[in-house]
C-alpha cells in the first residue's frame, strides 16, 4: 500500500509564505507526475501545480508567479513554496501523484492540510 502525508499546513496572514511538504510511503517503484490541488468550502477541486519526474511544471493561473512546485525523487516528495499568500488561497491543499506499482499505475490523495490566510 502507499501512503501520501502532508505537512506544513496553517494560519499566514495576507502577504505571508507557508511551505506544504508531501512525502510518498510504501510499495513504489517509481513516481510519475505529482500535483497539489485545493479546494475551499462550496467549491470544486481544482489543481494548484503540477511537476514530472523530469522537473517540468505547470499552475493554475491565479498563482502563477507566486507558488513554486519542486519535488525530490530520491526522498519521494514533492513542496509547494506558496509566497504573497492571498485570502482567496484559504482551502484544504491536498498532495496528489501516479505511482507505479511493479505493471500497474496508480492514483493517490493525501488527506490534505487546512492553509488559512486571515488577518
Amino acid at each position: 500500500q502507499v501512503q501520501l502525508v502532508e505537512s506544513g499546513g496553517g494560519l499566514v496572514q495576507p502577504g505571508g509564505s507557508l511551505r506544504l511538504s508531501c512525502a510518498a510511503s510504501g510499495n513504489i517503484n517509481s513516481i510519475e507526475i505529482m500535483r497539489w490541488y485545493r479546494q475551499a468550502p462550496g467549491k470544486q477541486r481544482d489543481m494548484v501545480a503540477n511537476i514530472t519526474p523530469g522537473g517540468s511544471t505547470g499552475y493554475l493561473d491565479s498563482v502563477k508567479g507566486r507558488f513554486t512546485i519542486s519535488r525530490d525523487n530520491a526522498k519521494n516528495t514533492v513542496d509547494l513554496q506558496m509566497n504573497s499568500l492571498e485570502p482567496e488561497d484559504t482551502a484544504v491543499y491536498y498532495c496528489n501523484a501516479d505511482i507505479r506499482q511493479g505493471n500497474n499505475l496508480r492514483n493517490y490523495w493525501g488527506q490534505g492540510t487546512q492553509v488559512t490566510v486571515s488577518s
